[in-house]
């Protein structure tokens, strides 16, 4: 494992300078007042795929350490079983039939599989390998999870388990009684859940819609209320659309993009130019229609909050990477209309040149933003980097 930068040991020692957490923000109130908890931590630090900078991705092992490392949320992306069991993997998509491939799963090492290899229609891609859908929860057990970035650790590849959704929630009770937390309580730290439903549309075709059996998981553990800590994400909006008529969670519309330009303006390619319900059903508009008044206005009828990537908050070029431009106002014009903001993602290892300062001068650069809430695969800086905001 790589040593944390100088900055980053820097901004930890702040930590020890910066006594009391700043007061809760209010949320937004919509027609469905849908407030959320009395209390939460802002902007708030989501553990992106758990602490994935450290370990393999959705696993109950990473999602643990981002709790440990300050996150106040934890993000399982949801794909379902064969059998219609909701599990926390990235993509329905698991695996292909080599070994080397950075996959999230070990699926190519169990030559039992390989009759399980097969071609989908993914939004619109043709795509080979193996998926999800096609494997039993029990099958799905068998495999372990894997590093699915470049240069980082991959010690732990094959040693870790794919959770369910109902582990993944079973773990933030857990961490939550540990933190003191109870129910009807001032104090303690509740630790909440962020899932997103990976490829609606996919799903639906394949007769494993995720709608329902989120919801009805989320009942199951008294999570269907408007104070649960929960937020609902994804880049489709049918099912958005959908989910606001059953549950009264919080719901956020995701904004995505291709690429950006020279000018760190975003760009758009299929399949990530719209929503893919949007493609399905004739809809021209590109994703950056919801970072404009008409599209806010839009996303407020069904969601209480966008999840735009990055770039449309402080424009970078270079597929985010690169030189950084002066900020847009979507913040304010989302703000302006009850809408939360939360943005992604921020990563130690892969952070825009134009911070010389390193990945704690991205966050501050958010954070004075007035952002509510950062995807982090490194969720100490985003800690560290919001303690040391409160000390300003």
């Amino acid at each position: 494992m790589k040593t944390r930068a100088p900055y980053l040991r820097l901004a930890l020692l702040a930590l020890a300078l910066v006594a009391l957490l700043a007061p809760a923000t209010a949320l937004s109130k919509k027609k469905h007042k849908r407030h959320g908890p009395k209390k939460e931590n802002s902007p708030l630090v989501i553990g992106h795929r758990g602490a994935s900078g450290f370990v393999p991705e959705h696993t109950l092992q990473s999602y643990r350490l981002a709790i440990k490392l300050g996150a106040d949320y934890i993000e399982p992306d949801l794909v379902a079983t064969k059998d219609g069991v909701l599990i926390a993997r990235h993509e329905p998509f698991i695996g292909d039939e080599n070994p080397a491939t950075l996959d999230s799963t070990d699926v190519a090492d169990h030559s039992e599989f390989d009759g399980k290899l097969t071609t989908k229609m993914l939004d619109g891609v043709s795509t080979t390998g193996y998926f999800a859908s096609d494997f039993t929860l029990a099958e799905i057990k068998t495999l372990g999870a894997k590093q699915t970035r470049g240069g980082r650790p991959t010690e732990f590849d094959g040693k870790f388990k794919v959770p369910t959704l109902q582990e993944v929630i079973d773990l933030a009770k857990r961490e939550s009684r540990k933190r003191g937390h109870r129910k009807h309580r001032k104090h303690g730290h509740r630790i909440g859940i962020y899932p997103e439903t990976k490829h609606p549309t996919f799903h639906q075709d394949l007769g494993l819609p995720l709608e329902g059996r989120l919801v009805q998981v989320l009942k199951r553990n008294g999570l269907n209320k408007r104070n649960s800590p929960v937020f609902i994400q994804s880049f489709e909006q049918a099912n958005l659309k959908q989910l606001n008529t059953m549950t009264p969670v919080r719901l956020v519309q995701l904004v995505d993009a291709n690429d950006t330009d020279a000018s760190g303006n975003p760009t758009y390619a299929p399949p990530f130019d719209r929503p893919y319900d949007w493609t399905v059903a004739g809809r021209t508009d590109l994703f950056s229609h919801f970072a404009t008044n008409a599209g806010l206005d839009e996303i407020k009828t069904y969601a209480d909050g966008i999840g735009p990537w990055k770039v449309y908050i402080i424009p970078t070029a270079g597929g985010g990477g690169g030189a950084v431009f002066p900020a847009t106002d979507l913040i304010a014009r989302a703000h302006a209309r009850g809408l939360l903001v939360h943005t992604w993602t921020f990563r130690d290892d892969a952070f825009p040149t134009g911070y010389p300062g390193g990945p704690v001068e991205e966050y501050l650069a958010f954070y004075r933003l007035g952002i509510d809430g950062v995807f982090s695969d490194f969720p100490d800086t985003a800690f560290a980097a919001r303690e040391i905001f409160r000390g300003l």
